[in-house]
């Protein structure tokens, strides 16, 4: 197998949009080769079958969707209330919304994963460890909620960004930003 990372990073980036635009039925080395711009046969030098680059995916996705250093920076600045916790979820919906092609991807993955069980493996060891990540950071960041609050708002958040990327007419932007402040407001205001 090929070892380029870049090469191989691009590769897991059309295999995204593949996945996003065509679904699991469509993500062919082909169509990977295709999109990436590259000579055909070439995703199949880096990835050993179907099953592994379907694997690898889910990965690029987190590391292409995780904040950058200075989002991390931004969400430690000021004092943690319910304000600053709203202002972080809305940058987390937003995040989300720049790169639709990656969560839609991922929403194709765990389809993919009821059918495959070490991709279900793959993603819920990812998940897990996201989640006790940003359990992990709530708590050190000081802002309002326990672990409870931080699983809430991940469950409440997946679907309207879900809704904001296929329905995008279900809730306008300012109805999506009054529900994440009221996800907040109600989610964290036992605990403040």
């Amino acid at each position: 197998m090929r070892q380029n990372p870049a090469r191989r990073a691009a590769l897991l980036d059309a295999a995204i949009e593949v996945l996003a635009r065509e679904g699991s039925r469509g993500l062919t080395f082909r169509a990977v080769d295709t999109e990436a711009n590259v000579p055909a046969g070439t995703a199949s030098n880096y990835f050993a079958n179907r099953d592994e680059l379907i694997n690898q995916i889910g990965a690029r996705i987190y590391e292409r969707l995780r904040p950058t250093d200075e989002q991390f920076a931004q969400a430690r600045r000021g004092s943690p209330d319910r304000g600053k916790l709203a202002d972080l979820m809305r940058e987390l919906v937003q995040r989300m919304a720049d790169f639709p092609s990656g969560y839609l991807a991922l929403i194709e993955l765990r389809l993919e994963a009821t059918r495959r069980p070490a991709l279900r493996q793959v993603l819920t060891t990812m998940v897990r460890s996201d989640l006790a990540d940003n359990v992990d950071f709530h708590r050190a960041s000081g802002n309002p909620g326990d672990a409870t609050t931080v699983n809430l708002l991940y469950l409440a958040l997946n679907w309207l960004i879900l809704d904001r990327l296929t329905l995008p007419g279900v809730f306008s932007g300012e109805e999506t930003d009054a529900l994440i402040v009221a996800a907040v407001d109600r989610l964290a205001s036992e605990i403040d």
